[in-house]
């Protein structure tokens, strides 16, 4: 039984866990890991209450698709939510041995390639490969995925396909995923999307969402699923060569980080904690998606988010000016 606390994306009628379980480890996301692996990770998922499950053809090329549907066949389906992405054609590469797709950052052979394509077209056939690799006959959500350099097909052609698929109840919602905030500030406010996808740009280091984009969400009702709250691993663990939005971090970000982890640590709480109840706390947010590639790492983020942290962190952070003074604090951990 779920223990996390569930939302609606939206007017959608569906709902997400508190905590969602982003899958692009499971697809081998910079190295490899075996199928058991995999499904020990979604395992660890269901049993510490996450019901919401994020995937999509880019991860692996296909992989995480593949292994989070086999993962997930037998848990009886009206239990969970299961969003995937569409706007990347997988395309056989007739490549029989050797390369690699470490260039988009997954340690699995090159036999497909990447094709953009955002039309309607594209969209349909995009989704029904992904029904094929899941091996399930539906998926509650469809996001646009990265869209930055095709956003006039995406919005002339991608996003009516995703309405008329949402209209014939296809699919439960729908909206777009993208690791920046001023086009997801344009869907919420041009579209009729259930729910934006934002990928670490609400986080202890990167407070951009808050700026329109959160507003925005908040004022048309809504919702926003925040992303990479971790910034790609340097909020999980600050050291020396951990990443930020997937590259080695610079000097002034990693000095930042450690400065958190120090104040959080002093008043008795981990920074991994702090890290995922920031985002957790704006209204407008639904769900936080943690991307994990082991039990072992799903089991500390359930730990980690079901973990209070003292009213005394959130104040220091403000008062050191760590903190924008507009950004909502964890509501039950505040007198």
């Amino acid at each position: 039984m779920s223990t996390l606390g569930r939302r609606t994306l939206g007017r959608s009628g569906v709902e997400v866990s508190a905590l969602s379980f982003g899958a692009a480890g499971i697809g081998n996301l910079f190295t490899a890991i075996s199928d058991e692996q995999a499904y020990e990770a979604v395992d660890a998922a269901w049993s510490g209450g996450i019901r919401s499950f994020d995937t999509a053809p880019h991860y692996g090329i296909g992989l995480s698709e593949r292994r989070l549907g086999a993962a997930l066949r037998d848990r009886p389906r009206a239990e969970y939510t299961l969003s995937t992405k569409v706007g990347r054609l997988l395309e056989p590469t007739g490549a029989v041995a050797g390369g690699d797709d470490l260039a988009d950052g997954f340690a699995v052979p090159a036999t497909h390639r990447r094709v953009w394509d955002f039309s309607a077209d594209g969209v349909r056939r995009s989704l029904d490969a992904s029904l094929e690799r899941l091996g399930l006959d539906r998926v509650d959500v469809v996001y646009l995925h990265d869209l930055d350099d095709h956003a006039e097909q995406a919005f002339r052609e991608g996003y009516p396909a995703l309405e008329k698929l949402r209209s014939q109840g296809v699919v439960g919602a729908i909206g777009a995923g993208m690791n920046q905030t001023e086009m997801l500030t344009r869907f919420v406010r041009e579209t009729d999307v259930d729910v934006v996808l934002c990928a670490g740009r609400y986080t202890l280091l990167d407070h951009s969402a808050l700026t329109e984009l959160l507003p925005a969400a908040q004022d048309r009702g809504i919702s926003v699923v925040i992303g990479g709250a971790f910034n790609s691993g340097l909020l999980a663990d600050p050291c020396p060569g951990a990443t930020y939005d997937y590259v080695v971090a610079p000097g002034e970000l990693l000095d930042r980080a450690l400065r958190l982890k120090v104040i959080a640590e002093r008043h008795g709480a981990t920074l991994r904690a702090a890290a995922l109840a920031f985002p957790a706390a704006h209204p407008a947010v639904a769900s936080v998606l943690a991307g994990a590639r082991s039990a072992a790492e799903v089991r500390d983020c359930a730990e980690q988010f079901a973990t209070p942290v003292p009213p005394e962190f959130w104040r220091e952070l403000r008062a050191e000016g760590l903190l924008p003074a507009t950004a909502p604090l964890p509501v039950r951990q505040l007198p």
